[in-house]
């Protein structure tokens, strides 16, 4: 499984960005730069994740460094598969 490209296929979807996303690289800032990116939007994507990959995501493992770049939330993501 390609954990970017399920993430970034996540946050085309959820973020409604209609293809935008194929173009996110690592290094593409996600919170902050994109405006569909809120709090609402947030949780929307940890449900996403949860549901896509079957792990569950604790409030304490949440911080906004995570949301920081393409690159940080795979990251996220492949330390939960990995765990």
């Amino acid at each position: 499984m390609n954990t970017e490209k399920e993430v970034l296929s996540l946050l085309d979807e959820i973020l409604s960005l209609n293809g935008r996303a194929a173009e996110f690289t690592a290094s593409t800032p996600l919170l902050g730069a994109i405006p569909e990116l809120d709090s609402m939007a947030v949780v929307a994507l940890i449900t996403g994740f949860e549901d896509r990959f079957g792990f569950t995501v604790e409030d304490d493992e949440i911080e906004g460094s995570t949301f920081a770049t393409v690159g940080s939330l795979v990251e996220f993501v492949d330390g939960k598969l990995a765990g």
